[in-house]
């Protein structure tokens, strides 16, 4: 079984360095604050870049009041267009992103990796074989105790990476380049505040992905559904024909959605409803379910469901009040895409080639920020930031892809631009 070590025996390149300060950096959003941004930590990275972006002589517009950061390299040859790249700087409120403490895996030889002694975790290939890819490469992982960062921070530091080597090498030709880094985008409220028109690009990429390689053009269609259950509570000695619990309703409204449409037993294209949060009593439960279909009549379809579910346990539960609140969060981007800018893909899976990258074009099953900017008018796919593992103790990423990507975003600023 290896172990991770904090410092590698090799040097770090630039990017794998910034990658660290990023993660450093406690981000996590906030679902629930009402605010924007959800959690003020955030403008903490978003300062910390506004810094370098202006060391590195980069043009900065700074959105202070909701945590924007724009940034344009200026076109060095004439008759190009403009190319946008976009990475979030928050990360999942599903696990810890505070105090994170990653170590690396050299040379990973393929098996266990201890990521915690003291509480026995550990990343087994059996449980992701996917690990087996990376065998002789070198891991960045956590401690078992958070998450790692790299959705997004590794697509942050990439940006940024292509951004000093765009400014330090004008022999490099490209269009106008512009950065933006978002907020809140694990919570679905990145583009809340997004100006397309400050922005300035004509097309651009979310740098959101997986697994080095990803390249998204179709995400889900997204809606959210909380539901507010106020019932009866009276002594359990006196509850017959009297008590109307609020909890036993949810989990019933929970029984009456398609038992085999849930994430656990979905993949590609098949959506779902997932029980995001339950909480309850006898007298009052809340719940947050999401409701998730790349297809939109099947989408919708389940909207209605999911409607005329609550409508039928207030028809049965008469002495309850159930309320339903469902909003769509986003749709797929595939109509957006396809076929106008289908050069986009083009273009980037050939140059993906070019580095020696195998193009991976596959749904997301989820969304990004680009989804909602699509529909804004700024076709923008999601393109590969190299990490595993999202949103929990078990992240990680592969320093060899994040050098790569970095790699990957200059040559698509001088491929895309003309």
């Amino acid at each position: 079984m290896q172990k991770g070590v904090t410092t590698p025996s090799r040097p770090m390149s630039p990017v794998i360095q910034r990658f660290l300060r990023y993660a450093a950096v406690h981000t996590t959003s906030d679902m629930e604050s009402g605010t924007s941004p959800s959690a003020a930590r955030e403008a903490d990275l978003a300062e910390l870049l506004v810094k370098e972006l202006t060391e590195l002589g980069a043009s900065v517009d700074h959105d202070r009041e909701h945590c924007y950061v724009y940034a344009k390299i200026p076109a060095n040859a004439e008759g190009r267009h403009s190319l946008g790249f976009i990475a979030h700087l928050d990360t999942s409120p599903e696990a810890s992103g505070e105090q994170v403490c990653p170590s690396f895996v050299e040379h990973y030889e393929g098996g266990k990796i201890l990521l915690n002694e003291e509480k026995n975790i550990v990343l087994d290939q059996e449980d992701f074989p996917e690990l087996l890819t990376y065998q002789g490469q070198t891991l960045i992982v956590t401690d078992g105790t958070t998450l790692l960062g790299a959705d997004d921070k590794a697509g942050v530091a990439e940006i940024m990476d292509m951004a000093e080597t765009l400014l330090t090498h004008p022999e490099i030709p490209h269009g106008d380049i512009l950065i933006a880094f978002t907020p809140d985008e694990e919570i679905g409220e990145g583009t809340a505040h997004f100006d397309v028109a400050r922005f300035g690009a004509e097309y651009g990429f979310t740098v959101d992905g997986g697994e080095i390689g990803e390249l998204q053009y179709e995400c889900f269609n997204a809606a959210s559904a909380k539901i507010r259950i106020h019932g009866r509570n009276v002594h359990t000695g006196d509850a017959k024909g009297r008590m109307v619990h609020a909890a036993r309703i949810g989990m019933e409204l929970v029984d009456l959605l398609p038992s085999g449409e849930r994430p656990e037993f979905t993949e590609q294209y098949e959506g779902f409803f997932h029980v995001l949060t339950f909480e309850g009593t006898a007298e009052d439960a809340s719940m947050h379910i999401l409701i998730r279909d790349h297809d939109k009549a099947l989408f919708e379809e389940k909207k209605r469901l999911m409607e005329s579910a609550v409508s039928y346990l207030q028809g049965k539960y008469p002495a309850a009040t159930i309320s339903l609140d469902l909003t769509d969060s986003y749709y797929n981007m595939k109509e957006k895409i396809l076929p106008d800018n289908a050069f986009l893909l083009d273009k980037c899976s050939a140059c993906m080639k070019e580095l020696g990258i195998e193009p991976l074009i596959r749904p997301i099953r989820g969304g990004t920020d680009g989804a909602t900017l699509s529909f804004k008018g700024l076709p923008c796919p999601n393109l590969c930031a190299g990490g595993h593992n999202f949103h929990g103790i078990y992240e990680y990423v592969p320093v060899e892809s994040i050098e790569k990507i970095a790699k990957l975003l200059v040559l698509l600023a001088d491929r895309l631009t003309r």
